[in-house]
């Protein structure tokens, strides 16, 4: 009796050790992902381990996010660790390319499980849909040969899978098993059947996830397969529905911005010592001048000039930059927009104050705008034009913000426009949203440019949040 309790004890003492471990490299991988989590917080999930237990995943999961987030943006990040380190994926049998007729059959499955909203079936189609559809290299396919080897290069892919099924396509089909009646029930039910979808892809990348990570190991898909933070997606490389979500985060970031703003203002609202007043007030204590008089600063709100490049390489960086520079109007007198790809026009009527932003800005700027002539990229004749028809907007109180990643397509980069339109301003910045390292490739004129402008890099929604802080008058 006494051994048998012993090897309970020593089982238990085992698991609860494996636990920690994977909690404390669970822990090392969301600081690698930034998501700042010290030891306190460690030592509360733990705490959340032992209270709320493992049988129910879903608990688990808020229970930790509660404990280790701070903010809302990391938690697509947090929960791709969490399936990853804290989840299980069957191990699928093996199967050869299967023909189009079940594709169309589990195409059939998936219409009523999406329309009912019945989870359980949803997660089961993911899982069967990525066994069917989403191997590669042969995973899956060897039936006693033992699991595949990394070397190999077997995988699953969420992308094959979707590729294959197409599951956009039913959502005519998806909408009409809801049953819905008047219009108002079509276009909410359209809503939630996107949603659903949206849900299915996600149970796909998952199992996906948690297969690629029997293979070649959970910390080697940590480290390179989840996929990044919204804030933290370089705008170059930013899917559609990334750049969705960046737009989202425009309001919510405006308002964050002009708190600083207003805590730095109230900070810096006495200047120099008055020395005049000070030594007046030193007379009641013999001349030593124990409370000094400072100057009340004049703060003045400069005008803002954004010369913005919309040409298809960084469209979805100067269209959120613009966007976040918009939900900023209040911050400067005057906010006057111009975009251009190879000639240059004012876009300020295209932004209204107030409202949220729209997907297809620059589209629409492009097709109504007078910002392009035969379609290519050229700064030297975009800055001669801003020169040429807009150079009132320059004056001292002017900040100039210019938007783009300097390929000027091998043409002339007009260095003495650009210098002119520094000298007319107070300020002349450049935010750039190529990596620093690319900055003297190709057609790339960004070293030039930075000899004479400030440039900064901005590839993402954080990076840009940091750099508009610090340029943001005070």
């Amino acid at each position: 009796m006494r051994a048998t309790e012993g090897r309970v004890r020593d089982t238990e003492a085992g698991s609860a050790d494996s636990m920690t471990d994977r909690l404390v490299e669970f822990v090392g991988l969301l600081r690698d992902h930034r998501i700042t989590a010290g030891p306190s917080e460690t030592i509360d999930a733990a705490e959340t381990i032992v209270a709320l237990g493992t049988a129910d995943r879903d608990r688990l999961r808020c229970g930790l996010a509660a404990c280790l987030l701070r903010r809302n943006v990391q938690r697509p990040v947090f929960d791709q660790l969490f399936d990853l380190y804290f989840g299980t994926a069957d191990t699928p049998r093996p199967g050869a390319a299967i023909p189009e007729k079940s594709i169309d059959a589990l195409r059939d499955q998936l219409v009523p499980a999406l329309a009912q909203g019945d989870t359980q079936a949803i997660g089961e189609l993911a899982r069967r849909a990525l066994t069917q559809l989403g191997g590669y290299g042969g995973a899956g396919a060897q039936q006693n040969s033992g699991p595949v080897t990394t070397a190999s290069g077997a995988g699953w892919s969420s992308y094959l899978t979707m590729k294959a099924l197409r599951p956009e396509e039913l959502l005519d089909r998806i909408v009409a098993g809801m049953h819905g009646t008047s219009q108002l029930d079509t276009a909410v039910h359209t809503i939630e059947a996107d949603r659903r979808l949206t849900e299915f892809r996600t149970a796909v990348q998952t199992e996906a996830r948690l297969r690629s990570a029997q293979l070649r190991g959970t910390e080697y898909i940590a480290r390179r397969g989840v996929q990044s933070s919204t804030d933290r997606i370089d705008f170059l490389g930013a899917r559609e529905q990334d750049l969705a979500e960046m737009r989202r985060l425009v309001h919510p970031l405006a308002r964050k911005l002009a708190t600083r703003l207003a805590v730095r203002r109230r900070k810096a609202v006495r200047g120099q010592i008055d020395l005049r007043r000070t030594l007046r007030r030193s007379m009641s204590t013999g001349g030593v001048p124990i409370d000094p008089v400072l100057r009340s600063r004049k703060h003045g709100r400069p005008d803002l000039v954004v010369l913005a490049d919309i040409s298809g390489s960084v469209t979805g960086f100067a269209e959120f930059t613009l966007h976040l520079i918009q939900a900023l109007q209040d911050q400067f007198s005057k906010v006057r927009s111009f975009g251009f790809i190879d000639t240059c026009d004012e876009i300020t009527g295209f932004f209204t104050k107030g409202e949220p932003p729209t997907p297809g800005t620059a589209a629409r700027i492009i097709s109504s705008a007078d910002v392009a002539r035969f379609g290519s990229s050229n700064y030297g004749e975009a800055f001669q034009g801003f020169l040429d028809n807009y150079l009132d907007a320059l004056g001292p109180r002017t900040c100039v913000l210019i938007l783009g990643d300097a390929r000027t397509n091998r043409t002339d980069p007009n260095l003495a426009a650009l210098e002119t339109i520094r000298t007319q301003a107070k300020q002349t910045y450049w935010l750039n949203p190529e990596s620093a390292r690319s900055w003297s490739t190709g057609d790339s004129a960004a070293h030039v440019y930075a000899e004479h402008v400030t440039m900064h890099e901005c590839r993402n929604v954080e990076q840009l949040a940091e750099v508009i802080a610090r340029l943001l008058p005070a």
